[in-house]
């Protein structure tokens, strides 16, 4: 699974899966395991903006903080992700 960064961010790797390259571009948090059983779900808009889908077992603090990452780290993120996928970002 590709991650964003090697790096933790409030204690969750933020990554994308392989199967998941067809919808808009989003980021998922999880622990070490990196499964989507419990992890956070984040559709990511042009203006950096997210739009959380599934919460898993984040807190809301988890949450914003990590909302505020994409926040200010989206466009370097977009890099990474069209490397492998031909969507952009949410539109909805």
């Amino acid at each position: 699974m590709p991650k964003y960064y090697e790096f933790k961010v409030c204690g969750y790797f933020l990554y994308y899966t392989s199967h998941c390259i067809i919808e808009a571009m989003h980021v998922h948090a999880s622990d070490k395991k990196m499964t989507e059983a419990g992890s956070a779900k984040f559709f990511v808009k042009r203006n950096g903006e997210t739009v959380v889908t599934e919460k898993g077992i984040l807190s809301e603090y988890e949450l914003r903080v990590i909302r505020e990452f994409i926040s200010e780290h989206y466009k370097e993120m977009y890099l990474k992700w069209i490397e492998k996928s031909t969507t952009g970002f949410y539109e909805g």
